[in-house]
This record gives C-alpha cells, structure tokens and sequence, in this order.
C-alpha cells in the first residue's frame, strides 16, 4: 500500500485532475491521497490560500471579502464543471463563505482550500473523503505524532480508499490549527508512517531533486536516490522541495519517499530513503545554500584555557535571541556566524557586551556572506574533497570567508561573498559535475 500526496500545482484546474486521477489509477497500490488546496493554474493565477488568508484579512477588518472570495468560488466551480462533477460545490462554497463571515479563525479559514480540493477529488475518482480534523492532533502548536497515528489507525483503515486533505488538524481545544505553509507534506508522512506503508509518494510539478539550483546552475543533474541525512542538510540550506518536518515520522520505520513529478509521471524521480548501502557515483551529492548572514570576528589569547569562554560567548546570543547558524573556531579566535534579520537591529548591542563579557583582544564584523552547503555520502573517507573545493573556487576568483565540515563527515559548508553566491555554486557543481555537463 502507498500514501500518495499531490501538491497544488498537481489540483489548479480540471486538466491537472485528470492528470491525477491518470497516476492513482496506474497503480492499485495508490490507496490513501492527500491534497493540498489549489495552486496556480491556466484559470487561476492565484493559489487558493493565499485568497484565502486575505478573505480573513479582509474579514477582520469588517471589509467586504466577497470579490476576492468569487475568484475561489470560480476556481472550484470551473473545475467542477468542465469535470462535469456529481457535487454540491455551491453549498460547501456557501458554508465556508459563512464561516469566514462569522469570524472564523485564520487557521480554520486557511485550511479550507485543502478541505474543499479533497472533497472535489474524492468525488472525481470514486474515493472516500475523511476530515483531516479526525485524524490529526496538535498540542500546544505541535503534532502530536501518537495521537494522531491512533487516530489514522482506528478511522482511516476502515476505508480501503480515500482522500485526505493536508495541512490541517485540530488542537487540544478542538479548534482547527494548521502545519505551517507546506505542511500538506506533513499530512502524507503521518499517514504513511501510521499504516506502515510500503512508501510515501509526492507529487510536484518537478521531477525530484536537482544536484544544484537551476536558477544558478542550468540542466543540473537530477539527484537519483538521497538519504535523509543528506536531505535535512541541504534543505537546511535552503533546498525546498519537500517539507522538512516530513520526513521525521518516516525515517525511523525506513519508509522511502519518492518525489515525482505530475506532468511527467514516469519519470522516477528522486528516492529518499534512510540508508543507502551503496555510494552515490558522484562524491558530491548536492549544492545548496542561503544569502543573509553576518559574521563576528573575536581574538583573544589563550582563549581555549578559559573554560567558561563558549558558554559566556553562547550566553550573549541567548540574551538576545539571536540563534548561532555555526561557529568555527582555532585556539586563539572564533567567528560566530548568525542572520542578518536577526543580529541586525541588536549589532552594536551584542558587540558591546561581548567585548564587557569576554575580554576579547579584537573584535570585528561583516556583513553580505553567504553559505554554501556541499553534502554528500560519497565525501566520507573520500580523499582531497576540501582541496577540490578550494581548487574549483580559486579558478572562479571565489574568496573564501570560512569553511566548516560537520561531524557527519557529508557537509562542508562555505562562506563567501554574497557577490560571489552563483558563481561559487557553479564552480563547485563544475569541477564534480564537469563529466555529466560534458556529456549533456
């Protein structure tokens, strides 16, 4: 049995849908559907939530949110139409519209995009719908994973098929709260991980993972298969395809994700699994990275003879509620590395007490770096990987600010310029990539 989860993209519009319904009848296996609300389509230029957090904005403003709230009513209608649907869509539409009037939560108003997209696809294809309220538990703002896989366990089974819509669930108040955007993903894991399923599909419009941004890099090289290790590092690092919050129920019970694409079904996509037994045939698996940070310089004497440094240092940051991104260090300086958006309004603050705190010899900052993730099963034992690296960046004319390895052994993160962001990437993907480009 498989969890099958389709993104926004996947439910715009009638044509999408028949794509959809194409896949889940392909493959009997296809039992359990979750849906996000619908994206950007060829009659809608809108995605649904965000036409709906604005009906709410509106709402609470006591501002007429009708217009806006006919572009979601065309939006399902058209679908439903051209489907040609046995479906009330006029009174579920009716009901939200009241809701939403009455003075609904935002989260309540948000979550029903997917409410209304699981309804029309459930009825397209001939499955059951059930309520992710009955099935999803939050407490205190979080998943409560036990509770939840009870729920999925003692409700779910007794349909042998249905759809599900994401993103949503009820609180210890029984009031719907919701994952955070993108958190349809989520829905699917949970699923997938209570019923113990053979694996956990996810549809986009894109054929799995790149090695590299293609914005940055043009034709990157798909990644095939990638561990979860792998991925949480390069999404970390800004690589978003996939909800990273997804992959913790699956992981343990070494269920695989597969993110496919739904204009191009066939293609296999990438394999997220949480072992891998065998290397990738490239050291490097994947390149990512965010722009935005600062880093803070400080030297002192025989700093590693003081045993409470680091925790005075780290104190300073957590007075401030500014979180530590990465803070290489050697025995007579460290740099402490954390975003712009938070050390910005608080800089001279934080300077000023780290100076009165430690005692530092120097202290200085800069500002515009930008770090770059190099992950990759293969770099483990892997000889002359950082000299590659600084190789490859040397010959693009890349300056670099700082370089770290994680304990894991399969990242090396990066700190450049935020000038020279693109062309590092290219230089890195090139010189371990530099066969497949030739060829393509």
């Amino acid at each position: 049995m498989k969890v099958v989860k389709f993104g926004g993209s996947s439910l715009a519009d009638a044509i999408q849908l028949r794509k959809v319904k194409a896949i889940i009848e392909d493959d009997l296996e296809r039992n359990y559907v979750v849906v996000s609300a619908p994206g950007k389509g060829v009659k809608n230029n809108h995605k649904v939530t965000d036409l709906l957090a604005m009906c709410h904005e509106l709402s609470v403003h006591d501002l007429n949110f009708n217009e806006v709230y006919k572009i979601i009513e065309n939006v399902f209608k058209n679908i439903v139409d051209d489907l040609v649907l046995d479906i009330d869509i006029d009174k579920i539409l009716d009901d939200v519209k009241r809701e939403i009037a009455k003075g609904a939560s935002y989260d309540f108003v948000i979550s029903r995009g997917e409410f209304i997209s699981a309804q029309v696809l459930a009825n397209y294809i001939g499955y059951d719908f059930v309520d992710a309220k009955d099935l999803i538990v939050f407490n205190e703002g979080v998943l409560d994973l036990v509770k939840s896989c009870e729920n999925i366990k003692n409700i779910l089974t007794k349909h042998d098929r249905a759809v599900v819509p994401g993103f949503y669930g009820l609180d210890e108040f029984g009031k719907v709260h919701t994952f955070s955007r993108g958190g349809s993903d989520v829905t699917g894991s949970v699923i997938a991980s209570a019923l113990d399923a053979e694996m956990y599909e996810n549809f986009t419009d894109v054929s799995g993972f790149l090695v590299a941004d293609p914005k940055i890099v043009k034709d990157s090289c798909p990644i095939g298969t990638i561990t979860y290790k792998e991925l949480r590092e390069l999404s970390y690092m800004g690589a978003k395809v996939l909800h990273e919050e997804a992959i913790f129920p699956l992981r343990d019970k070494n269920i695989p994700i597969n993110i496919k694409n739904t204009n191009a079904p066939h293609e296999k996509g990438t394999l997220i699994v949480s072992k891998c037994d065998y290397k990738n045939k490239n050291i490097v698996t994947g390149i990512s990275g965010k722009k935005g940070f600062t880093v803070i310089n400080l030297e002192k004497v025989n700093m590693n003879t003081e045993k409470d440094f680091f925790r005075k240092l780290t104190t300073v940051f957590e007075s401030n509620d500014i979180s530590i991104e990465h803070m290489p260090s050697s025995i007579d300086s460290v740099s402490v590395i954390v975003s712009d958006s938070y050390i910005t309004p608080k800089i001279n603050k934080v300077l000023e007490e780290l100076k009165i705190y430690l005692n530092v010899d120097n202290i200085s900052w800069e500002r515009d770096i930008s770090l770059i993730a190099v992950v990759g099963r293969g770099m483990i034992n892997e000889k002359g990987v950082s000299s590659r690296i600084f190789t490859a960046l040397a010959n693009k004319g890349v300056n670099i600010k700082m370089i770290s390895q994680g304990s894991s052994e399969i990242n090396i993160i990066i700190g450049v310029e935020t000038e020279d962001f693109e062309k590092a990437i290219e230089g890195i993907y090139t010189e371990f990539y530099k066969e497949e480009k030739n060829e393509g």
